[in-house]
């Protein structure tokens, strides 16, 4: 009797922390799909099965695409609200922001457009004025206990409901991405939590950032999502198929960027990405970001986060300062990445990282009572880099834009080249004392046990930079109009040099230096801003910062945490160049006791239990005979002992004197024997196998593109040994001269 003619629920599925079996997982699929092809034409209701079949994955786009998008509608709106309760509240309607409160209000002018009777500071509420030292002090102190309040809400939910909700969630969706399993990552309750909890700390004033998190956001829905479908439920390579796309969902909403959301899907994230993935991915990205535009979160009918209109071209002069922004943005990125890892790598290994209520509430005081004094500081990342992207307009009433002459129009209706006036140059003061604050304070923000993201802050750091250099050369050219490196391009009177293009380009090269993104980085800032002719110059910027970070460490952000947590990642973009074999890389080695396998006719219940509760090896190579060593195939463990449990509570007389078979036919056996248990069902038959000979960079290359678990070594067809994903990683991680005990999971 052959038990396994029915499938038995959990036999094909893994473990938590173990990685999938690409290769089975695809053909799994192609068996299903030829299936229903072939029913689809004996029948009506198999054709019309088939049909809905093939729609499902746009269906399910679709929904993503709607839940992603009405969710970070939702964050946005949330996170403006609550980020300025720290500041004060509308009386006319305790549920708006301060920017709405005033747009309202009938006793607003233009001048104090942010100004109105509506919006009570807490010290005009408290002690009924809004002057002098006390008023001054009952604001800070407010300010200090929202953000203090915030953090601890963020914190405490993550700890007691959702530990995954912490952090960016990128390292990890990338881990998942590459085949890995981690059970309640993308599950119902990190969704929820982790919504919650990211208006929480981005309210709270903290240098971090909601963009990376909503990628997380979009790829819980979509693993939710996929449940409702048989197609994506019960395949796991499917599954990463929708989990791409969501994540490109998830960029297009963050940032307003669905063409940068797909590329950075596929350049970022992404470990298998075919055609088809493409072109769902751009569905999934174009419906999230038309629902948030429909939500219209930030009152302004655009979809960009940082709209600019600049006025005029930049010169080829300027590359040079682009690129020394570039050099800045690489430098800062190495630097970042190394600091933030070395405090990470402290917070793992002592007594710190027991404590992480504390831990996110001393960051969160120190940061707060920091930013108050600073108007830039105070004010949300966000709108920092709004300000500082902004050009310098006749009506704008900004520090920044403080210029004497202001109102003298050349003819053409322009500004004018124009001297900074005080304003400027207190702006410049506070701009510089942010810029050493964002560098510093970020580098123990990222990694708490809170949703922190990495973009906005980044983008933070190099928008200040690259502000105070382009008011510097903004000043230099009107001063010295007459240099050499102006006079051809840069007349009295003419509006030479934009600072916020400057602040642009700047914002472009730290990102890029802290992630290392390129064509997708260059894409979402000019769908960010809009500014589609200053392509050139984020281009340059963008591959200068990428090239001066790898010459001082190849890893972005999102791999140092990788490496960091010793998640299984076969990283695509880095060469293996050593000459090693496979027969150096594969257990057993030489003096190792033998390779634990089953033979195909000749062993028990019992002796496979025996084997199974002895180890903990993932899978067992079947070979003919222990003599023989030649290989038969491969089976997994788990499919092993949800078998031998499913046999004896439905097969009579199965005990543990029984053989089991993995061969077609089993012999005639004597009367009065056990009954056999035929196993072939779950047995791979083709298995991958490498000689002992092959070159390591072969195998490795392998591992890669086809995402295997693990792959069999054999000589003239007798097997040798195994070499599974966490081996080569191991022998990876000592080629670099790192810790090979640094690989955690199975």
């Amino acid at each position: 009797m052959d038990f396994l003619e029915e499938p038995i629920p959990g036999v094909g599925t893994y473990d938590d922390f173990n990685t999938i079996d690409w290769v089975r997982e695809k053909s799994r699929d192609r068996d299903r799909h030829r299936e229903i092809t072939n029913k689809s034409k004996e029948s009506t209701w198999a054709l019309i099965h088939s049909v809905s079949d093939a729609f499902s994955g746009w269906l399910l786009m679709l929904l993503i695409g709607l839940l992603s998008g009405s969710l970070a509608g939702l964050i946005d709106i949330s996170a403006h609200w609550m980020t300025d309760l720290k500041e004060g509240i509308c009386t006319g309607g305790f549920w708006f922001n301060h920017e709405h409160c005033c747009w309202n209000s009938e006793h607003v002018t233009f001048e104090e457009r942010d100004k109105c009777p509506e919006w009570n500071s807490w010290s005009q509420l408290i002690i009924s004025t809004d002057q002098g030292a006390f008023a001054y002090i009952v604001n800070y102190f407010m300010y200090v206990l929202w953000a203090l309040l915030f953090a601890f809400l963020a914190v405490s939910l993550v700890k007691v409901f959702a530990p995954y909700a912490c952090g960016s969630g990128i390292p990890e969706i990338k881990t998942i991405l590459s085949g890995f399993i981690i059970r309640g990552y993308l599950g119902k309750w990190t969704l929820v939590i982790k919504t919650i909890t990211l208006v929480l700390a981005v309210s709270s004033g903290l240098s971090l950032g909601k963009e990376g998190p909503l990628v997380h956001v979009a790829c819980c829905c979509g693993n939710i999502l996929c449940h409702c479908f048989n197609k994506y439920r019960k395949n796991e390579a499917k599954r990463r198929e929708v989990l791409s796309a969501a994540a490109a969902a998830g960029v297009s909403v963050a940032f307003g960027a669905p063409i940068g959301g797909v590329l950075f899907s596929l350049e970022e994230v992404s470990y298998y990405f075919p055609l088809k993935t493409l072109w769902r991915s751009f569905f999934a990205a174009l419906v999230a970001a038309f629902t948030l535009r429909s939500i219209n979160p930030f009152g302004n009918s655009r979809l960009v986060l940082f709209y600019v209109e600049f006025h005029t071209p930049w010169h080829l002069f300027e590359l040079v300062p682009f690129i020394v922004l570039g050099i800045f943005g690489g430098l800062w990125g190495a630097l970042f990445i190394r600091t933030n890892i070395a405090w990470c790598r402290k917070r793992k290994t002592t007594q710190l990282g027991k404590y992480p209520v504390i831990e996110v509430l001393v960051v969160t005081a120190i940061t707060a009572i920091l930013a108050f004094p600073n108007e830039y500081t105070r004010m949300s990342t966000s709108e920092l880099i709004s300000e500082l992207f902004n050009d310098c307009g006749l009506l704008d009433s900004s520090k920044l834009c403080d210029y004497e002459n202001y109102f003298n129009t050349s003819k053409g209706g322009e500004l004018p080249d124009r001297p900074a006036g005080a304003g400027v140059y207190s702006a410049m003061w506070q701009l510089a004392l942010t810029l050493i604050l964002k560098i510093v304070i970020t580098i123990f923000t990222f990694g708490m046990k809170i949703p922190s993201g990495l973009f906005i802050p980044s983008m933070a750091v190099g928008a200040i930079a690259g502000r105070l250099l382009g008011v510097g050369m903004e000043q230099l050219a009107y001063y010295h109009h007459d240099w050499g490196i102006f006079n051809s391009w840069c007349s009295q009177g003419a509006d030479c040099i934009t600072p916020g293009l400057y602040a642009m380009v700047g914002a472009a090269a730290c990102l890029g230096g802290v992630t290392r993104m390129t064509v997708s980085l260059v894409v979402i800032m000019f769908e960010l801003t809009g500014g589609l002719e200053y392509i050139v110059p984020l281009m340059a910027a963008a591959m200068t910062s990428k090239w001066v970070a790898d010459a001082l460490g190849r890893e972005g952000i999102y791999d140092a945490h990788i490496r960091l947590n010793g998640y299984p990642f076969l990283e695509a973009k880095e060469e293996f160049s050593h000459k090693t074999l496979a027969m150096d890389v594969m257990k057993p080695r030489r003096n190792d006791p033998l390779l634990t396998v089953l033979t195909q006719d000749s062993m028990t219940v019992e002796d496979v239990e025996t084997i199974i509760s002895e180890t903990t090896y993932s899978g067992f190579p079947v070979v003919v005979s222990r003599e023989s060593q030649r290989l038969v195939g491969f089976v997994l463990r788990r499919d092993l002992i949800i078998s031998i449990e499913n046999a004896r509570k439905k097969q009579d007389g199965v005990v543990s004197t029984s053989i089991i078979y993995f061969t077609e036919h089993s012999p005639p056996m004597p009367p009065y024997t056990p009954p056999t248990l035929k196993l072939r069902n779950i047995l791979d038959l083709s298995p991958f196998t490498v000689t002992d000979l092959t070159p390591m960079e072969i195998v490795v290359d392998i591992f890669r593109k086809l995402g295997l678990r693990q792959c069999l070594v054999t000589h003239n067809g007798r097997l040798l040994g195994i070499i599974t994903k966490k081996d080569v990683l191991k022998h990876i991680a000592q080629m670099a001269n790192q810790d090979p005990d640094s690989i955690l999971f199975n």
